[in-house]
Order: C-alpha cells, then sequence, then structure tokens
C-alpha cells in the first residue's frame, strides 16, 4: 500500500529478484546433496501505532533448514513510515524529518558442515531527506581456507574495480573495522566489504550506486555457491562441529549487541522473526 515513485520501484524490483535467483540456487545445492529443502515464505505487515496493515510496508521471510544449509534465511522488505524522536536523530538526514522509507535484501546463511563458511549478505536502499544505497558481504568461516578467502575477496574486488580504484580497498577496510567484536577482541569473521551512504542526489548518481549495488549482489550470487559447492562434501569431526557451534556465539553476540541491521529492525516495527532470523539454530558458549 506504499506509494513508491520510480526510484524505489527499482530498487525493491531488483532486489526481490535478487532473492528469488539465491533461493534457487540454494535449493539446487541442496537437491545436488540429495535434500528435497525448499524455503518457506511468510509475508509480514510492519507494525506500527496508528497503522492499519500494509500502510507501513512490510517484507517476506525466507528461511530453509536442509542437509547443507543447517538454516539460511533471505529476507526482502519495503518499509516506510516515521522513527521514533529518539532514533531519528542517528539516522543519515532524518535529524529535522523522522520520515523514512527503505527496501533491501538480507541473508544469513549457517552451515551444517563446519568446513563449509557461514555468510551474510545485505543490500538495502534508503530514504530520508537524503536517499542512499548501503550494504556488503562478508564471510564467516569456523575452519578458514585461504582459497576460499582469496576467491571471496578477489570476486568482490571485481565487482568493485568498474567503480574506481580504491573502492574496493575502502570498503573492505570498512568491513574489517565494521564486523569487530570489541569486547572479544577479535573479528567475527574473514571480511570482505561494507558500504553505507551513497547519496543519490540525482539520477546519476542513483544510477551509479544501484550499479555498484547490483555489482555487489551478483558477486556474492556467482561465488558463494562455488565455495559451497568446494566444502559441502568434507568430512568432519565431532571437535570440529563444537569449534563451529562455539564460533556461532561469537556471531550471535556481535548480532545482538553490534549489528546496525538488528537495531534498525527492532527500532522501526520490522518482524521479530525476520530481524532474528541471523542467529544461528545451535550455539555454544564454553
Amino acid at each position: 500500500m506504499i506509494s513508491l515513485d520510480p526510484q524505489q520501484q527499482t530498487a525493491r524490483s531488483w532486489f526481490e529478484s535478487l532473492r528469488d535467483r539465491i533461493c534457487a540456487e540454494f535449493e539446487k545445492i541442496e537437491a545436488e546433496a540429495g535434500s528435497d529443502a525448499r524455503f518457506a515464505y511468510t509475508p509480514w505487515d510492519r507494525e506500527a501505532e496508528g497503522l492499519e496493515p500494509g500502510e507501513g510496508g512490510g517484507g517476506v521471510r525466507g528461511v530453509m533448514t536442509g542437509q547443507v544449509f543447517e538454516k539460511v534465511g533471505v529476507n526482502v522488505s519495503t518499509v516506510a513510515g516515521e522513527f521514533a524522536p529518539d532514533f531519528a536523530g542517528s539516522i543519515h538526514g532524518a535529524g529535522d524529518d523522522p520520515s523514512f522509507f527503505a527496501t533491501g535484501i538480507s541473508l544469513v546463511a549457517h552451515m551444517a558442515n563446519p568446513h563449509v563458511p557461514a555468510v551474510h549478505m545485505n543490500t538495502r536502499f534508503l530514504a530520508t531527506t537524503k536517499r542512499w544505497f548501503g550494504g556488503g558481504a562478508d564471510l564467516n568461516p569456523p575452519i578458514e581456507y585461504a582459497e576460499d578467502t582469496d576467491a571471496f575477496h578477489a570476486r568482490l574486488r571485481a565487482a568493485c574495480a568498474p567503480f574506481g580504484p580504491d573502492v574496493y580497498g575502502r570498503y573492505a577496510k570498512w568491513a574489517e573495522d565494521y564486523f569487530y567484536i570489541p569486547h572479544r577482541g577479535v573479528h567475527r569473521g574473514v571480511g570482505g566489504i561494507f558500504y553505507d551512504h551513497l547519496e543519490c542526489g540525482d539520477d546519476a548518481e542513483f544510477d551509479r550506486n544501484f550499479q555498484l549495488t547490483q555489482a555487489v549482489g551478483e558477486a556474492f550470487l556467482d561465488i558463494f555457491p562455488q565455495i559451497v559447492r568446494r566444502r559441502m562434501g568434507l568430512p568432519f569431526t565431532e571437535a570440529e562441529r563444537e569449534a563451529q557451534l562455539i564460533w556461532r556465539g561469537r556471531y550471535a553476540e556481535f548480532n545482538l549487541v553490534y549489528d546496525r541491521g538488528t537495531l534498525f529492525g527492532l527500532k522501526t516495527g520490522g518482524n521479530i522473526d525476520a530481524i532474528l532470523m541471523s542467529l544461528p539454530p545451535l550455539a555454544k558458549w564454553s
């Protein structure tokens, strides 16, 4: 029921199409492993005081539990409304006017085999008194393979290359700084890229930053399934599974304490199950 302008509709349509292609590829991997696991999709409406169903937008939560993907969530949402006064001041362009629009895709995959890395990917388009793209992707292996780390970064570097020689380096450093757990003194994974506030002051800036965002999504869809297929059949020990569960505890700590997306979803009346789909199905603290 939200009225979308051309930029908003263009971004929303692409995020939803990327969701469809990612989910189809992940289901294909499950089929290759002999599993009939499929995504279950649950639509939701944004809830806020004074809103009728649909007036604030909503989204679709997609979750699959399978043989390869122990738990993977791929969510899309398109929401609008007003930030609470105490939160608006922390959002780019919302200090004087709390109105907002946001559309995007968010993905987290926790894998059954500890040799296969977990992964996060998110891209989004937001509008307050300013408009901008943000997002990124990062790899989170319980057991690191340099080959996988190098391939992941190389594919993201190639995605960034058309947009300037320093883009990948800046966004990789941003990810290194962001995906860090201060109270543990460790990074949550082996990095990737992270970017935010790529402003769209006119159509030319929108087109350029949208192209970058699309390149990031396409890079993820290209490289991560390759890594999954490379590792998903490897045998693993109980000790390796134990290490994976303890590592997942660190991942959960980051997402609950520091993750911006978690906070944004909770502060804007998002669906709780969709917001917390990033949490692993099993974890340990030891």
